[in-house]
């Protein structure tokens, strides 16, 4: 068994501190949901049998704004409309938020870090709060397909972007 000596907490002679030589880190310091719904317009008829199969609307939406130097809230939007012919079956949507906190990450990637990673936590849960709602409501449960919340980060980037003038 190894000597382990006690120096009142400071570290041993050569070692650094333990925030100093911390990696970067992501920690989920809470999550919550701010917003739910849930309506089923057309009930009881909606939930009778049908030979045609409903259009779904799915739409993602990422928010974050800063709590703190190195806290942030991440709110994720899902939204989904299903829909038989012109008759609405279900609108549904949920806004889950989290609470983070980023370390030791360099300033020029903390955006992508919230804007990404932060809502891929988010997301099996808000999936999983959409899935009960709409089975509580009658339905199959709606299983959104996995979200690239890196191409979503892209696609918002571009479009922020003003469009370079043209020139002749």
């Amino acid at each position: 068994m190894a000597n382990q000596a006690s120096n009142g907490g400071e570290p041993a002679a050569g070692e650094q501190p333990a925030e100093a030589g911390a990696g970067p880190g992501i920690h989920v310091l809470g999550q919550y949901i701010k917003d739910l719904s849930f309506e089923n317009p057309g009930a009881p008829n909606s939930l009778r049998p049908s030979g045609a199969n409903p259009s779904l609307d799915v739409n993602v939406n990422v928010n974050a704004r800063p709590m703190g130097e190195t806290q942030f809230e991440v709110e994720l939007k899902l939204d989904a409309t299903a829909k038989r012919g012109e008759d609405t079956l279900f609108v549904t949507e949920v806004t889950y938020g989290g609470l983070f906190q980023i370390k030791n990450v360099p300033q020029e990637h903390i955006h992508p870090v919230v804007l990404i990673e932060c809502p891929r936590l988010l997301f099996p849960f808000a999936r999983q709060i959409l899935a009960d709602a709409t089975r509580q409501g009658g339905f199959p449960p709606l299983m959104i397909d996995p979200v690239d919340f890196a191409a979503l980060y892209r696609q918002r980037a571009q479009q922020a972007q003003p469009e370079a003038p043209t020139t002749a």
